[in-house]
């Protein structure tokens, strides 16, 4: 896209309006004309079934609360303020009388630290997750409980709402030392606020007080919640990468025993996962909330099987990362770690003569689980400390179990220092397959549909273990399909991809956008969800080499006003000037009397103190004050810059246009360890360019960003920090076809990205086809969300009787449609 030629065409106006650049046209519902060309003699690359996949981490509530089924929180009195400072032993319990949490020798087991000594006539209730305990009525839930209790003592087990009893209770006599009682009950009615009474007519301990459904996914024992693991089975996925994600590279590396003083913020470890559930660690899970690991390796081997999905798990290469960025110098505890994997692997693979496979098979699967990779790392942002550790783990890995396919990353982002880094390492080591992740607005995905075109074809391939654009409305997922478009294209070079996250509880969300959302009686699909399923299940097993043409683009200069920010910092600015290109003042403040010409729009504090602008609120994000014009364009920005404290430096922005949309030169940014410039586009930012360092405090620094036409040009202390040209287009029509072999089917997959109609030709070359297409659509308002009382994004299955060698479709706004031909 040239950056001073400015091209007008109606598609180009409909461009514009996706991006964001221009009010939407008047006639929304005209057409433009676009061709697609296949070849369907020429061979492209095939396609693997394992090409899509999912990603399963426990964050936003994933998997306690979530797809692991248990309805009691914290059943096992074990969460602490290291999990989340707000947590005690007795958080979602309320005691009516006397009890008390109890840590000593007399505890259930050593790794189950906890217990509940309650007293004679005393109860204790639990809350549940979300508004409480779901029960349906006419379903059968099982209730069991270790207890320890003296002879003659009953346990009067109960379900309850605000409305009454939600089931008949019942009574358990408890006598003796530690012992596993249950009991059965029966729903009456449905409710989604009950609440799990145990009441105590002696004195008694209490420990693992659990409620399952009996109808879980496969009907299996300490189960998964049926309707996320049936959202999960309906993708038909070719992997399930798990456990993190930022759970396997954070924490201490050591396990939970005496010998390490049961650490409890470590880092995901299979072992504490697995064997019966009463003896498995707790851990405190990166996310600020408990994880009891009900829901581990041996369940998730279970989930990938039923599915059909091949397992793909993550251990820790000891390197942090997520922000904590340390690498473990400990020989021995590498080398444990080391073992811990081909104890994994022995694990999944093993014959029942083996330790592992014998440990499996007396939890119930005595054949093997068929795992082929496995993952060191995740996104570790010291990529030579990182590698010398991998290299470790592959090495020990190929000695004893060759034909496993061992992983690498590339850290946290798309490009910069580390990315170049890591994978200049991993070719040099001839790595089997590097996995990638990204996070960035539709805007990117729409500009990077060629990404891998020009990755090398003998290097690793490549895994994008987690991608998504920032929002779950249909835009987002429209730019995701377009972006998918190009996985297929590349799938030589693309070998696994998946989405990320993939499970939300609205009610404990630490992260969006994500695939699944789900509440404790309900759960939908993301627009995000629905784009992935039609491409999971129409992937087809060779690509079929095709041209199209593209949209007529439409550019000007980046414009904008200029902005200030901080976050989770203060920082005081001085001295802020803007001049055009030709050196005349657009504005000029040096703080001697008020603020009045900037507009706070973000958080924070800002106030003027001693001829500076502060912004004064250290636990603030996105503080961003604005002044200027947004139809400024060429201009320089110069401002001083003093970091007062707090965990970042500061935000310096342009191109302004409002709160979702600017471009910010991060200084000190991801805790002080890197600066970026980032583009945002409806609230989704992009990285365009970074660069390690960080910002001392107390320092002033010049700072001095030029803006000509698309290129910007950044100087830090009078010396040029870097530059870059935002000129990529953001291709809003784009296509691949492939071919399915068992049904000879030729797929022709479009997305059109914009609020005009694709009128397309298309020219199978001289396939013989039948003149019938099955046809899915995808198409709503690029603001539609989906929710648990309304699907606007779903779906839509029709026929086509108008196919020939050359004929004409005309694709819908904003639209994804895969057409299905049958081949004569």
């Amino acid at each position: 896209m040239s950056r001073t030629r400015w091209r007008f065409g109606l598609a180009a106006t409909a461009f514009l309006v996706t991006a964001g650049l221009m009010p939407a046209p008047a006639h929304a519902e005209d057409t433009a004309d676009y061709a697609i060309t296949v070849d369907p003699a020429a061979k492209g690359a095939k396609i693997d079934d394992t090409m899509y996949g999912v990603f399963f981490e426990d964050i936003n509530r994933a998997a306690d609360g979530g797809l692991y089924a248990e309805l009691v929180q914290n059943r096992s009195f074990e969460y602490s303020t290291d999990d989340n400072r707000s947590y005690t032993p007795l958080t979602s319990w309320t005691v009516d009388g006397t009890g008390q949490v109890v840590n000593d020798d007399g505890r259930l087991n050593a790794r189950n630290r906890n217990y509940l000594s309650l007293a004679a006539g005393s109860t204790v209730t639990n809350a549940g997750y979300n508004t409480g305990v779901h029960v349906e009525e006419g379903k059968k839930y099982d209730f069991s409980v270790w207890a320890r209790a003296e002879s003659g003592t009953t346990l009067t087990v109960s379900l309850q709402d605000a409305d009454g009893g939600l089931a008949t209770a019942r009574q358990v006599a408890a006598k003796g030392g530690w012992a596993k009682y249950k009991a059965t009950f029966t729903a009456t009615r449905t409710s989604s606020n009950g609440r799990l009474t145990v009441a105590s007519s002696a004195a008694a301990a209490l420990d693992m007080v659990s409620l399952f459904p009996r109808d879980t996914y496969k009907h299996q024992a300490n189960g998964l919640r049926k309707d996320l693991a049936e959202k999960i089975a309906a993708l038909q996925p070719g992997f399930v990468r798990f456990p993190g994600g930022c759970l396997v590279n954070t924490g201490s590396m050591e396990d939970y025993s005496e010998a390490s003083g049961y650490q409890r913020k470590r880092s995901y470890q299979w072992k504490d996962t697995i064997g019966p559930v009463e003896e498995r660690a707790t851990n405190s899970n990166f996310w600020g909330y408990n994880q009891s690991y009900g829901l581990g390796y041996y369940e998730y081997f279970r989930l990938s099987e039923d599915i059909g999905a091949m397992p793909l798990p993550v251990v820790p290469a000891l390197v942090t990362g997520c922000g904590q960025n340390q690498a473990v110098d400990d020989e021995v505890l590498l080398k444990r770690h080391i073992q811990d994997t081909l104890d994994l692997i022995e694990f999944a693979n093993g014959p029942v003569t083996s330790t592992w496979g014998k440990k499996r098979a007396r939890m119930g699967h005595p054949k093997p689980f068929h795992l082929t990779h496995i993952e060191v790392g995740n996104e570790e942002n010291l990529p030579v400390e990182f590698f010398a550790r991998f290299k470790e783990f592959r090495a020990a890995i190929a000695a004893k179990y060759p034909d496993i396919t061992v992983i690498s990353n590339s850290g946290p982002d798309d490009a910069g220092s580390t990315f170049d880094t890591a994978w200049q390492l991993n070719k040099d080591a001839k790595v089997d397959m590097v996995d990638e992740h990204y996070y960035n607005s539709p805007q990117w995905f729409l500009q990077n549909n060629d990404r891998y075109d020009s990755y090398d074809r003998s290097g690793p391939k490549v895994f994008l273990g987690e991608y998504a654009s920032w929002g779950n409305a249909f835009k987002n997922g429209l730019a995701e399909a377009a972006f998918m478009t190009g996985l297929e294209r590349n799938a030589d070079v693309v070998k696994l991809a998946s989405y990320a996250p993939l499970f939300a509880n609205e009610d404990y969300v630490q992260w969006q956008p994500d695939l699944v959302w789900f509440n404790n009686h309900a759960s939908w699909n993301s627009a995000n969800y629905e784009v992935q399923k039609l491409f999971m299940t129409n992937v087809g097993d060779r690509v079929v080499p095709s041209t199209a043409t593209g949209t007529p683009s439409l550019t000007g200069p980046i414009a904008g006003a200029v902005g200030l920010s901080t976050w989770a910092t203060t920082a005081a600015y001085d001295d802020v000037k803007v001049t055009d290109a030709d050196g005349n003042s657009l504005l000029s403040d040096d703080f001697s009397g008020d603020a009045s010409k900037w507009t706070h729009t973000g958080a924070g504090s800002w106030s003027v103190q001693d001829g500076q602008y502060v912004q004064t609120d250290v636990a603030a994000e996105n503080t961003m004050v604005s002044a200027g014009d947004t139809n400024w364009h060429d201009y320089d920005v110069q401002v001083k810059a003093t970091k007062k404290s707090g965990k970042e430096g500061f935000l310096v922005a342009f191109g302004v246009k409002d709160t979702g949309n600017y471009y910010w030169w991060n200084l000190g940014g991801w805790n002080n360890t890197q600066s970026a410039v980032e583009q945002a586009v409806d609230g989704g930012k992009s990285t365009l360019i970074s660069k390690a360092g960080s910002v001392e405090t107390g320092r002033a620094y010049d700072i001095d960003i030029k803006v000509r036409g698309r290129q910007v040009t950044l100087y830090l202390d009078g010396q040029e920090w870097g530059s870059f040209t935002d000129d990529k287009p953001a291709e809003p029509f784009r296509q691949v076809v492939t071919k399915d072999k068992k049904t000879g089917d030729l797929i022709v997959k479009v997305v059109n990205a914009q609020s005009t109609a694709a009128r397309t030709a298309i020219d199978l070359g001289g396939a013989k086809v039948a003149s019938k297409a099955r046809v899915t659509t995808l198409t709503a308002d690029p603001n539609a969300v989906n929710s648990e009382t309304e699907t606007p994004v779903a779906p839509v299955t029709s026929t086509f009787d108008g196919v020939a060698g050359r004929f004409t479709y005309t694709f819908p706004e904003n639209s994804v449609t895969f057409l299905r031909i049958k081949q004569r």
